[in-house]
């Protein structure tokens, strides 16, 4: 007898290709914005593609690219995601979200400096609306379910990419002189000792964040799994009962029949 697909099945697998296309589009606007910014940073005479690739914006932008590409492709043809790929994911949008954090920061900094910090569209998409897209994307994959839980050792990992960026950042910036934010540079922020206070502070957000999602993506997906559970028993029910019904409905074989006209 062939294999059928329950109701809550083919709601899920719809759930997740169309989660998968979310993903996608996700990445094509990441990728716009990134050719959008880099042919805005192009205009200024001291520019360089160096510097430009050296912001952990723009890093975690591309890291971010490749994640959701890997991510929408395991959406289509896969049932789930591994859990390598959860965590990945998990990590990734915190490096987004952090990034829109900091850039909010620096832009209040330079408005209470009365310095005039011009945000382009590019900037926009890069810091404020992908990584709010990306968070819902992460949202949604949490409240579906499908994927194992995000372990606890995310919250670890999460400081491996910001830490080699940031030693490589200041060993970079003490040779050429040049630091991607103000916080780096020593002689904007007093010495060394306020380069380390500010890092221990954006190392803490990313421990914070991290907690937070990993803790909310734990409970969304055991509150998914039981109401996917439900579903499935009530599928089942339905298809038992149906399956009494037509039972009960269906004709008397000839020798049922026959055995009646007997005791007529």
């Amino acid at each position: 007898m062939p294999a059928t697909v329950t109701g809550s099945a083919a709601g899920v697998t719809t759930a997740r290709r169309a989660l998968g296309a979310f993903r996608l589009g996700i990445a094509v606007l990441e990728i716009v914005a990134l050719i959008g910014n880099y042919q805005y940073v192009l205009r200024f005479p001291l520019f360089a593609s160096v510097n430009f690739f050296s912001y952990f914006t723009i890093q975690s932008a591309l890291l971010a690219v490749a994640t959701l590409l890997i991510a929408a492709w395991f959406a289509w043809f896969r049932p789930k995601d591994p859990i390598w790929l959860g965590a990945f994911r998990t990590m990734v949008t915190v490096y987004l979200l952090v990034s829109g954090i900091v850039f909010a920061l620096i832009a209040l900094q330079a408005s209470g400096r009365d310095y005039r910090l011009e945000v382009p569209w590019s900037d926009t998409l890069l810091h404020f609306v992908v990584p709010v897209l990306a968070l819902i994307a992460w949202t949604i994959d949490a409240a579906l379910a499908v994927n194992p839980p995000v372990p606890w050792s995310t919250i670890g990992y999460v400081l491996i990419l910001p830490s080699a960026w940031l030693a490589y950042t200041l060993l970079r910036g003490a040779d050429i002189g040049w630091y991607p934010y103000f916080f780096l540079d020593g002689s904007q922020v007093g010495g060394f000792g306020g380069v380390l206070a500010y890092c221990a502070i954006v190392l803490l957000i990313f421990v914070a964040i991290t907690s937070v999602l990993v803790a909310v993506h734990r409970r969304l997906e055991r509150r998914g799994v039981r109401r996917r559970v439900h579903r499935r028993r009530l599928d089942v029910e339905e298809g038992d009962a149906v399956e009494r019904a037509g039972a009960a409905t269906a004709p008397a074989s000839p020798g049922e029949w026959l055995v009646g006209a007997d005791r007529r």
